[in-house]
């Protein structure tokens, strides 16, 4: 601190504005580029240590050890995940089986007198409802049949060798994906247990202001904020598609969906956390469940879905995230787009994060650097008097 009370000032002198800085930004770049899956590893096990550090540090005031706090943190997390994953594998296993049956029942089990499955009457009732709209030329029904027909012989030995291609793809992508996972948690850990002295290497390098917080402690509550305004879309969102469910259940268009509205909505607030195709994600489960009870009922569960991904995408995530993390709503949907095209899905999926933790960065140094002006002065300029030529001759 000086003597007036203000942290000190951070001067950049002129030479290292025109030189030093263009050089190591492009040398950053080069970097980042090269290394851009490992960095992303250390950037997302950056940003979960800073998340977790307030709950550790709420475990430090009960009197446990750092360590212990981390490790009780991280035994925490594993148990509430393997707890969901379970309780959701059970789920997903036995709407399935029901599932698999009323497929199996649509297609195979004929009805008396004439002998037909579900499947052929809603052919047959399609191309009469086609035939009352002046849409006879509309010929649907033998290919109906046909197609009911191979469905049912379980046509799908053509189709052997792609899902075993598949499956080894599949296997080798998850062995890297839990490569990077172990990386990652092992990383977050080792940052985890020395971000205090992290944080105090800062504070004594740069001193929060009089009153003020310190440069961990303003980055650690701006991911606080984007967590709370994720849970706030995951929310919006959820609740709007299992409200416009049980609605589309209640109106008859989709046939015994009252029971599995919740389920279904909360399927959608899990989803909700991944950007751009969380929606279509969330609306999965429905769909199939729509076309295994009543066909028809598909339409209004696309058209359902179809008006929230607008809604979502144009109106809710713009508004909501850019309250939550104090940016502007174009800057958010920038920054999406930015991170889906610099990094994929990964990188929109950390693309707010990072803006929250970049906006809390700017706020602690945008009082504290300058750069050095390129003169302090106007430079002086000598003007030499000339004499008219009508005064030369007098």
């Amino acid at each position: 601190m000086t003597v007036s009370g203000r942290p000190p000032r951070l001067q950049i002198p002129r030479w290292v504005q025109l030189v030093t800085l263009p050089l190591l930004i492009v040398l950053a770049w080069i970097l980042v580029q090269a290394t851009a899956h490992v960095f992303f590893l250390f950037l997302v096990a950056s940003l979960v240590a800073l998340l977790l550090d307030p709950i550790v540090r709420g475990l430090q005031r009960a009197r446990l050890p750092r360590g212990l706090a981390v490790a009780l943190v991280y035994l925490t997390f594993l148990a509430a995940l393997v707890l969901v994953i379970v309780a959701l594998a059970a789920v997903v296993v036995g709407q399935t089986k029901t599932a698999a049956t009323r497929f199996n029942d649509y297609f195979t089990h004929r009805h008396a007198p004439a002998g037909q499955t579900s499947a052929d009457r809603d052919v047959d009732r399609l191309q009469v409802w086609l035939n009352t709209h002046h849409l006879r030329s509309i010929k649907i029904q033998k290919s109906g049949h046909n197609l009911v027909r191979r469905i049912r012989e379980r046509d799908v030995g053509k189709y052997t060798t792609r899902i075993v291609n598949f499956v080894e793809g599949a296997a080798i992508s998850i062995g890297k994906t839990l490569f990077s996972v172990v990386l990652l948690v092992v990383v977050s850990i080792y940052m985890l247990l020395d971000i205090q002295r992290l944080g105090r290497v800062l504070d004594r390098r740069f001193p929060a202001r009089p009153g003020g917080r310190s440069l961990l402690l303003s980055m650690e509550s701006a991911l606080a904020s984007y967590v709370r305004g994720q849970a706030l879309l995951s929310f919006i969102i959820g609740a709007s598609a299992g409200i416009g469910l049980w609605l589309l259940a209640e109106l008859g268009l989709f046939p015994n969906g009252q029971q599995y509205a919740l389920l279904f909505g909360g399927w959608v607030a899990l989803t909700e956390v991944i950007p751009y195709i969380g929606p279509w994600l969330g609306a999965i489960p429905p769909l199939v469940f729509a076309l295994v009870v009543h066909p028809v009922s598909a339409i209004w569960v696309a058209i359902l879905f179809l008006g929230i991904h607008q809604l979502e995408g144009h109106v809710v995530v713009p508004k909501v995230m850019g309250s939550a993390l104090r940016l502007h709503p174009l800057l958010v949907i920038f920054g999406l787009a930015a991170g889906a095209e610099i990094y994929g899905l990964a990188g929109a999926l950390l693309a707010l994060p990072v803006l929250a933790v970049g906006r809390a960065v700017w706020e602690f140094f945008r009082g504290r650097v300058t750069l050095e002006p390129w003169s302090e002065q106007p430079l002086p300029v000598e003007v030499e008097l000339v004499e008219p030529p009508s005064a030369a001759r007098k």
